[in-house]
């Protein structure tokens, strides 16, 4: 079959290009190897709760967010979190502290010593990295405000974002805006304030003062909304290869024992790295073995449902993030059924914990019960479990989160080279521009336009 475009993977991120290209009038195929699309996106409801097997939300940080979900039809089921989700804890001395959300409340916190503080107002006089030196997001945090402002607030942030080690993550890659704000305004606190108004001009809002946002029906109502809409989605399709055919691409797989062969004229490889180097190993060779070397951090998700007055704090708050300093077995707990309504009954809690990353990889080799009891102690240490959960489910993502360590930008090269090299050649996935829901959808649309632009230049008759 001949289509405009061939969309390999049907999880967020292609799912946002299927849809843009559709949009635009373009005529898409969209393969999937899963049983169905969404990815890593997955709702499921239990005994009157709904809890998620992969993002729990999403950051509204673009005006194109809530466009797409007004394309959709799906605006009225969109549900902001409380108002007490705005508060957030970090472990630190093994009790929970809440972090400040406004400058004089960070004069009072006890989250960070008065040195930490004080320490902050050398940030403005320290010098810029030098050009072409790429740092660590840890070496990056550690020269421009110190060592404790790493271990209790962006080591915890990276290990909730990545589950990875800020020691290896590249600052340049995973959090290009914060290197961006070093780079044009000297200092990070002069361009949190001076950049605030650039941004108010895009209609973009940063992610530390988003709002996040998930559904009533729970994040799958996004991706299935968005495979809905599409007109040629086909799941259980396992791609095997891409070749060139003159200047149409040849997208072959098969369909349990049915062979499935598309032709277009563009194709998006919007699947996960190892995944996407088998698939472009014969047309972008050296594409395919920089996408074998992007490391993935295993992540464990532990699901408890606790009688509500068997659970001693009184959970107001996003939930918390553990510092790797507080030797803990877990990275951080969401306290599901504070932050949205309808997730769990009224005399029930759901508490959403995650574990491994980088920092714990075993965990993932542990049994269900040895898993979900390590889970428990921390639980009842923490936040005063008194009993057992009522209920647990446990899901093992083994290849959880792409890692953008250090050389994340350069291992890439050879992708860009590749989309170069192969006109029509285009890669979409969260190993690359972010990893987040929101993320994606903004690299997916913008992705859209581009090959739909690319379409138009190369129609029959139109000049080179």
């Amino acid at each position: 079959m001949q289509f405009d475009t061939v969309v390999i993977g049907a999880g967020v991120s292609g799912l946002a290009v299927a849809h843009g290209l559709q949009r635009r009038g373009r005529t898409v195929s969209v393969l999937e190897e899963a049983p169905q699309a969404g990815g890593v996106i997955a709702t499921v409801r239990r005994d009157g709760a709904l809890y998620e097997r992969g993002p729990n939300s999403t950051l509204d940080t673009s005006p194109r967010i809530a466009e797409l979900l007004t394309e959709l039809g799906i605006a009225g089921e969109r549900a902001d979190a409380s108002a007490t989700a705005a508060i957030r804890f970090i472990v630190r001395g093994g009790a929970l502290r809440a972090l400040p959300t406004s400058p004089p409340a960070f004069l009072k916190t006890n989250a960070f010593s008065p040195g930490a503080k004080l320490r902050l107002l050398r940030e403005p006089f320290i010098a810029p990295t030098p050009a072409g030196v790429e740092e660590s997001i840890a070496a990056f945090v550690r020269r421009r405000l110190g060592r404790e402002f790493l271990d209790y607030a962006i080591d915890p942030f990276v290990a909730g974002i990545y589950a990875g080690d800020p020691e290896r993550i590249s600052v340049a890659a995973a959090f290009p805006r914060l290197l961006a704000l070093e780079q044009k305004y000297g200092s990070l606190i002069r361009g949190q304030i001076l950049g605030a108004r650039e941004r108010r001009k895009n209609k973009e809002v940063a992610k530390n003062a988003a709002k996040s946002f998930s559904f009533r029906n729970g994040m799958q109502t996004l991706t299935d909304a968005l495979a809905a809409r599409l007109a040629h989605l086909a799941c259980g399709v396992r791609v095997a290869r891409v070749a060139r055919d003159g200047a149409a691409y040849v997208v072959e797989g098969t369909h349990g024992s049915e062979r499935v062969v598309r032709r277009a004229r563009s194709i998006v490889v919007a699947a996960p790295a190892p995944a996407a180097a088998a698939i472009v190993a014969g047309i972008a060779p050296e594409a395919g073995r920089a996408l074998g070397t992007i490391d993935y951090a295993p992540v464990a998700i532990v699901v408890c449902a606790y009688r509500r007055a068997d659970v001693a704090h009184p959970l107001a708050g996003f939930g918390f993030l553990v510092p790797k300093v507080e030797h803990r077995a877990i990275l951080g707990t969401l306290f599901s059924s504070s932050m949205f309504d309808g997730r769990a009954p009224g005399d029930r809690v759901l508490l959403t914990t995650f574990a491994g990353g980088r920092r714990n990889p075993e965990v993932l080799g542990m049994t269900d019960e040895g898993l979900g009891d390590a889970v428990h102690a921390e639980l009842a240490d923490l936040i005063g479990a008194r009993a057992a959960p009522v209920w647990r489910e446990i899901v093992r993502w083994p290849q959880a989160i792409p890692q953008y360590d250090l050389g994340h930008l350069e291992r890439l090269r050879p992708v860009e080279v590749a989309e170069s090299a192969n006109p029509g050649l285009w890669f979409c996935a969260n190993w690359r521009g972010g990893v987040a829901v929101g993320d994606r959808i903004a690299k997916g649309d913008a992705l859209a336009g581009d090959v739909d632009a690319f379409l138009r230049d190369a129609s029959p008759g139109r000049a080179a």
